[in-house]
């Protein structure tokens, strides 16, 4: 979960907080899409000033500088066509909504280059736009590999535009299903706490990052399984940083059920009930789902996505509800695409 990939220059403010911090681990920190061998290339070659001047990657800062970036241009694509099964749920001329399963990782990386939702949109599409740069054709926004749900992909500049605009005023509905560990007291409410890179684990995100941007997560309780000490919430994204969910949730205490990274894992070990810790441990994959999209389409038309739980979380909340005898329709998802003043469930 992360904003749209944007390749136009950037002006970053070195605060206080920063002062003795090398350059180049400030642009690691600050610019998670870039590579340290990119971030030391474009200092290298003056893609990066310091107060208007040239600097070097061990330069450390003082505070109050002025830092300017020229990100790269994308490029072209290299990734290749698969045949890779898509579940689609919507698609005209200008894009392409999917329902994404989980252990599909979205664009090809280092370990990755191959058998990625890229991949499927070549061959699927053979007119995707290329504004997302380097092997991310069409690629507006992102899913994290074990998250299933609901995603678009562009076909043409306008309509990469339009969506990369949204995204940027945070005006696109996105919302999405977690069974988390622990009682969440509250009903509702909104977690405000801005998300950089781990000072120690480069593989996490977290809320006591150095360098960091803004994140705003709202939740709201659907049901409190009291003696599995389980809280199933559903989550409306604000803003879009990397494993913001995760994070957000862990930072509370609350981690997603089944989360290797944040704390999931080693959670369900406490859960007291066998049947249902081996129906967590045969999971293998976090409990988290984005269940709806929505957006302005570029011709003007509001459109809303819906994608019902896959089998494997959906087996785990029957247990759930039956167990606690409270199996009722209200958690039910309605699978649906098209305009917003027609979609059931919109304000569930």
């Amino acid at each position: 979960m992360a904003d749209p990939v944007n390749y136009e220059p950037c002006c970053l403010q070195v605060t206080s907080e920063h002062i003795a911090v090398r350059l180049d681990r400030f642009l690691d920190d600050s610019l998670p899409d870039l590579t340290r061998s990119q971030i030391k290339r474009m200092i290298d070659e003056g893609a990066v000033t310091l107060d208007g001047a040239r600097s070097k990657a061990g330069t450390r800062l003082r505070g109050g500088e002025k830092i300017y970036v020229v990100l790269p241009e994308p490029v072209a694509a290299t990734a290749e066509a698969e045949a890779i099964p898509l579940t689609v749920l919507y698609e005209d001329s200008a894009l392409i909504v999917i329902n994404k399963p989980a252990h599909f990782v979205v664009h090809p990386a280092p370990g990755h280059p191959r058998g990625t939702l890229v991949n499927a949109l070549l061959y699927h599409c053979k007119d995707l736009s290329g504004v997302g740069g380097e092997l991310r054709p069409g690629i507006v926004h992102r899913l994290d590999k074990d998250t299933s749900g609901v995603m678009v992909a562009t076909k043409d500049d306008r309509t990469h535009q339009c969506l990369a605009r949204q995204f940027k005023a945070h005006t696109i509905k996105r919302r999405y299903r977690a069974l988390v560990h622990g009682l969440v007291p509250d009903s509702k409410g909104t977690i405000d706490q801005p998300i950089g890179r781990h000072p120690v684990h480069r593989k996490k995100m977290s809320t006591d990052a150095r360098i960091s941007r803004n994140a705003i997560t709202h939740w709201q309780v659907l049901r409190r399984y009291e003696e599995d000490r389980l809280t199933l919430v559903d989550l409306q994204l604000e803003t879009g940083r990397t494993h913001q969910l995760r994070v957000h949730l862990a930072s509370m205490n609350y981690p997603v059920v089944s989360d290797p990274l944040y704390g999931g894992t080693s959670r369900a070990k406490a859960i007291g009930n066998v049947e249902l810790r081996q129906l967590i441990k045969r999971l293998e994959r976090q409990f988290l789902h984005a269940w709806q999209l929505g957006f302005d389409h570029p011709d003007g038309t509001s459109m809303i996505f819906q994608a019902a739980l896959p089998p494997e979380l959906q087996d785990i909340l029957d247990y759930l509800e039956d167990k606690y005898n409270c199996k009722a329709t209200d958690l039910d998802i309605p699978s649906y695409a098209g305009p917003v003043e027609t979609t059931s469930n919109e304000n569930s």
